[in-house]
Parts: C-alpha cells; structure tokens; sequence
C-alpha cells in the first residue's frame, strides 16, 4: 500500500511537541526523580496469597509495625488476595528476618499463609546493579552511535542517537510522572525499546539515502517525506503486530509483567513516533543533502 501524507506539514510543530515532552519529562526525573526497586535500593520483597478474601492491606501493615522493619509498602498485587510487601530495611542476618515476618503474620492473620516469592537484596548488591543498569544503557547508545556513523553520514548517526535519547527519556519521564516502579526488566526494557527504534530509524535512514541519490536535486524535506510515505506500510505493519503481543502480555501477563510490558509498549508508540518526527527532521537542520553523499564517497576511494 502506498500513502501520500504531508509529513513536512507537521514536522516544526512535533519538533516543538517533543521539546515540550522532553523539558516535562527531565523536569520530572530530576526534581521528582524515579520509583527504584528492591533490586537497586535494597531490601526484601514477599509475595504472599491468602485463603482469606475477607484479609485487608491494613490488616497485614498493622501485623507487620509490631516488627522493628522501617519502612514497609503492602499492595494488592494482581488478583483481591494477593499481596506484595516491601521491606526497605537491610539486616546483616536477612534469613532471620524471613523468619519472623512469617511467624507473625502466621500467628496474626490466623491462617496459613501461601509465600509465592521472597527476595532479598543488600546495599551493596543494589549499588552495583545500578550502576551495571546505567552503564548497559550507556554502551547501548554509543554502539549505535558508531553504527550509524559507519554505516552512513555522522549527520545521520547524530540524528539517530537524538531520537533515541529522546525515546528513552520521554519513557523514563512517564515512569517518574506515574511513579511506576523502576527494576532489572525495565532496564531490559529501555534496552529493547533503543533496538526497536533504532531498527526502525535505519530503515528509513537507508531510504532517505537512497532517494537522495535517485532524485539528487530535490530538498532534503522532500526526500524525507517521500522516503516516510515509502517506509510508511512495513513501519506500521511492525509497530501494531509488536503492541498486540505486548497488550496481549499487559493484560493477561500478570502484575509480575506490568512493568515490563507497559515499557515496552510505550517505547513502540514513542520510537515510531520518533523516527518520523524526530530524526528525519533533524537532517534538514544539518543540512543533508546529495553532496553530503559525494563527500562520503570521495573519502572512501583512494
């Protein structure tokens, strides 16, 4: 199927859009800052199920306070009685811990308590897997940076790696307005998305390329928006197939997959959206042209 969308229209107004998302979003990182997990700020996460539907979150809390453990978060997790606590508190002997909590809760609640799933993570361990999250990232865009350089013009390698950080921001921006919890799988998540989109910008990169050296005396704006009509179908046709699996996992994956999958699906809709009306955008504030070709062309041959 072939489109014809003016694309050139829309690209100014988007590029403001994006500023404003970008400002919001780095506004919100920096004086709100993110909700990290257990796995980078330490403690202990239980899971447990009750028989008892009639068994509240304030029930559990006020079973729990009666325990010198500090800070502690109980939530309904997935179905009515399923619950999540976690535990801030770092003890050197954390096997004790377990101990106790589940003989308290054992005796308070009056039932037999089902523990679904128990982690446990110290200072120490939680430090240097964030630290491993931000480096993971970090590699992840420089790699693509030098990617793109080699395989086109710098002009679209810094294109690309614009669109990405603007994907990863605008996501990391969403996680800190909604405050939704920030663990080893959104790291995973982040990483996927930067893949995601930079496949989707090469691809209309290569045909931006292409067409610069089909129809050498049309303006970059024109080449780009030809270049989107063409790439149009497969970016769409792989964008919706990807956000029915991950709306499929959203909703039927469990609360363990939430997180996850509402990153995942964020980072589709925001690195389409990039691709288009970031980083095509961006080669004509560079000035990209034909000669942009000839130049790289000329460097090669000896």
């Amino acid at each position: 199927m072939k489109y014809n969308f003016n694309f050139i229209n829309y690209f100014k107004k988007f590029n403001y859009l994006s500023l404003i998302l970008v400002s919001i979003s780095l506004t919100f990182i920096i004086f709100k800052g993110l909700n990290y997990g257990i796995d980078f700020k330490g403690g202990t996460l239980i899971e447990i199920r009750l028989e008892n539907k009639d068994i509240k979150v304030s029930d559990i809390r006020e079973s729990l306070k009666r325990i010198n453990l500090g800070d502690i978060n109980v939530k309904n997790f997935g179905e009515e009685s399923d619950f999540l606590i976690k535990i801030e508190k770092k003890l050197n002997n954390n096997e004790t811990l377990i101990t106790e909590i589940k003989e308290t809760l054992d005796k308070d609640l009056n039932e037999e308590v089902n523990y679904r799933r128990v982690e446990s993570v110290g200072p120490k361990v939680s430090a240097e897997l964030l630290k491993s999250g931000i480096i993971s990232i970090g590699l992840a865009l420089l790699m693509m940076l030098f990617y793109i350089w080699f395989r086109f013009e710098w002009q679209f390698s810094l294109g690309s790696i614009i669109a990405l950080f603007h994907d990863v921001i605008v996501t990391l921006g969403v996680f800190s307005i909604l405050s939704i919890e920030i663990n080893l799988s959104i790291v995973a998540a982040v990483l996927t998305i930067v893949g995601y989109s930079m496949n989707d910008t090469v691809v209309i990169y290569d045909r931006i390329r292409e067409n610069l050296s089909k129809y050498n005396k049309l303006e970059i704006n024109l080449i780009a928006n030809l270049s989107v009509n063409e790439t149009l179908s497969r970016t769409l046709i792989t964008s919706v197939t990807t956000l029915l699996a991950l709306f499929s996992i959203f909703i039927l994956g469990g609360e363990i997959l939430k997180g996850f999958s509402f990153a995942m699906i964020m980072g589709v809709i925001i690195g389409t959206y990039s691709s288009i009306f970031v980083a095509s955008p961006v080669l004509k504030y560079l000035k990209v042209s034909y000669k942009t070709l000839e130049k790289k062309e000329e460097k090669i041959v000896p």
